[in-house]
């Protein structure tokens, strides 16, 4: 769940995070959190890594070195068992005293030139012929021959005369023919501690190349380092552990549904009660799925991109009533998107709406008693002043009118609930000076639909029809017809208001439509034009259709609503609410 402030109506930031925000500012050691921890860990890594590496590149290094020495002087030692002044003094038994004598100035010119440190030409018996030292001139060699005596080139590693070394031996024979007899050998060497001197020398270049792979390894570490910091706010891990099993738990206890939203128009966080209010919407939406693709009612999902903060909203879902507030998410001045709760006053308005009826009609029972009273002294008067015919017509012409839409009602409208309602309706509107009649074709048994759906739509027209009546001149009157006409429910309404053009029907099944110029009562919780938007949200759940009709003489409005008999078609179409 983001840490984040909310501004306008949104809610502020829970004690726990305002506490941490405002208190004084730990110590540095304290304040290191993970990112610290990171950092520490990282750089004890890679200097282990970095050492250990760097050691592996100087043995190899060395190794590189020792390799190098040998093939130089496996080369060298090649090419003098060629030479002529070689050739020439062997083997021993047979060669002038003048060619042997000549073998040490050509042995020391090519030590010299090569840069290895002994050439010794010696005979098969193992007779020094040169040797760095002239006074080795003459005594054995020491040092490995059998595979030379043998006619194989080899190298070796050996402490002679000058200490260890790493040198060649080749055999030199009588001719250039491969099989030609051995007569001497020629041993090309580099002394170890020569070997330790160039390697000496290359050492600075490894070791500013290793100083340079730590640094840049140790620079990576404190950005990710500053990188971690910032993106946990400087947290320890065990509160990171804390706030997000906090706010899991309060996520899935939250009474109102939550939706937080970010810059991209991406939903980043549901909790259960938006999934439960909003189902089956949001069923398969995770963090990161883009609003613009969900099936939202269309007011809730441009709310949820534009982003431009709502306070008590109300919006209609399928089959609910939410109150919407929406305020930015702002984190340290940047705004990360926003954050919308919902919460459902279906049964409230359902409530709301049952009192208001009850209200109504204890008002128009007053307003009648006070009325009956009065017709009564009236009555009482004139059998006082003994004109008995005259208040026994009065009292029956006032009997008729008051029993007219009761008869009509118990005989037509079976359904209780439905006929109480046109009563309380009835009188209400008499109360404000309309007359409520019942179409003659009325006839309704039991309620084809839900008796709820069907209270919400005749109730909700009935309102409106009145409201609009009372915006015209008399007469003012409203008509309903209530029939089942084969699959399908009939509800009509029409009134002597300014009527509603049939174009105009969509614009006003939407929540926040009104054509009214004054109402019957203020609806501080329901806000004006919802009783239509209602109507729409009944008419969309059961698959029927709503259309105004052409207005009658004398008649300002005509909406029809047909509603799927229950079980008949109730599935059709349910996303459709059908023009004129």
């Amino acid at each position: 769940m983001p840490r984040c402030a909310t501004s306008g109506h949104g809610r502020a930031l829970p004690a726990a995070w305002r506490a941490r925000r405002t208190a004084p500012a730990a110590p540095r050691s304290r304040r290191r959190g993970i990112a610290g921890a990171v950092l520490r860990a990282q750089l004890l890594v890679l200097a282990v890594l970095v050492l250990g590496g760097g050691a592996g590149v100087l043995w190899e290094a060395r190794q590189a070195e020792e390799r190098a020495a040998a093939a130089r002087a496996s080369g060298v030692a090649a090419t003098v068992a060629l030479a002529p002044a070689v050739t020439a003094a062997l083997p021993l038994e047979g060669a002038p005293p003048a060619a042997r004598a000549a073998v040490q100035p050509y042995a020391e010119a090519v030590r010299r030139a090569t840069g290895t440190d002994f050439v010794v030409v010696m005979g098969t018996d193992r007779t020094r012929l040169s040797h760095p030292d002239p006074a080795q001139i003459g005594r054995t060699f020491l040092g490995t021959t059998a595979p030379a005596l043998r006619g194989e080139a080899f190298t070796e590693t050996f402490t002679g005369t000058l200490g260890p070394s790493v040198r060649a031996v080749v055999p030199v024979r009588a001719s250039t023919e491969a099989d030609a007899p051995v007569v001497g050998m020629v041993a090309v060497g580099v002394t170890r501690e020569a070997i330790s001197r160039s390697f000496v020398r290359q050492l600075p270049a490894l070791l500013a190349a290793l100083a340079l792979a730590l640094l840049l390894a140790a620079a990576g570490s404190v950005s990710i380092s500053r990188w971690v910091r910032r993106s946990t706010h400087g947290m320890e891990p065990a509160e990171l552990t804390r706030l997000y099993e906090y706010s899991e738990a309060v996520l899935h206890a939250l009474g109102e549904g939550l939706l937080v939203v970010d810059r991209q128009q991406r939903l980043q966080l549901v909790n259960d009660e938006a999934r439960r209010l909003l189902a089956p919407a949001l069923d398969d939406a995770g963090p990161g799925t883009a609003v613009e693709g969900l099936p939202l009612p269309p007011a809730l999902r441009a709310l949820l991109l534009e982003g431009s903060g709502a306070s008590d909203e109300v919006l209609l879902s399928a089959d609910r009533v939410l109150l919407v507030d929406q305020a930015p998410a702002v984190w340290e001045g940047r705004v990360l998107g926003s954050v919308t709760t919902l919460r459902d006053h279906t049964r409230l308005r359902e409530l709301s709406r049952d009192l208001d009826e009850t209200r109504d009609l204890a008002e128009a029972l007053r307003s009648q008693a006070h009325e009956s009273a009065n017709r009564l002294h009236t009555v009482v008067a004139m059998v006082e002043m003994g004109r008995t015919e005259d208040a026994v017509r009065f009292a029956t012409a006032e009997l008729d009118v008051a029993q007219s839409l009761t008869d009509l009602l118990v005989s037509e409208v079976e359904e209780p609930a439905v006929a109480a309602l046109l009563l309380g309706k009835s009188a209400q509107a008499a109360e404000w000076g309309v007359e409520l009649r019942l179409d003659p074709a009325t006839s309704l048994t039991t309620a084809p639909v839900p008796v709820r759906d069907l209270l919400t739509v005749l109730g909700n027209l009935v309102d409106n029809a009145v409201e609009a009546a009372l915006a015209a001149p008399a007469p003012r009157w409203v008509r309903v017809l209530l029939a089942v006409e084969g699959p399908e429910c009939v509800v009509e309404v029409a009134d002597s208001g300014s009527g509603i053009a049939a174009g105009d029907l969509e614009e006003a099944l939407r929540r926040g439509w009104s054509r009214k110029a004054q109402r019957l009562r203020p609806d501080p919780v329901h806000g004006h034009g919802l009783g239509l938007a209602l109507v729409g949200q009944v008419v969309r759940r059961h698959g029927g259709s709503v259309s105004a009709l052409p207005a009658e003489p004398g008649a300002g409005s005509r909406v029809l609503v047909r509603l799927p008999v229950a079980g008949q078609g109730a599935d059709e179409g349910a996303d459709q609410v059908a023009g004129p």
